[in-house]
């Protein structure tokens, strides 16, 4: 765990890369499931916002 936040302080890709999966992960889950609205409407969001940071981290430095 703390080699996980050593890579998010020192912008290494491989932290921030699988953070960005899980939102994207999240995001999925959050628009396929049927039980609050709330996150529904987040979804697309969340979602976008692991997208564009995916984008950004894979041109980080290893």
């Amino acid at each position: 765990m703390t080699g996980f936040l050593t890579g998010l302080l020192r912008l290494k890709r491989g932290p921030w890369e699988m953070l960005a999966t899980i939102l994207i992960a999240l995001g999925v889950v959050m628009l396929m499931q049927p039980f609050f609205l709330w996150a529904y409407t987040w979804s697309f969001l969340v979602t976008l916002v692991g997208t564009v940071m995916f984008i950004i981290t894979s041109h980080f430095p290893e």
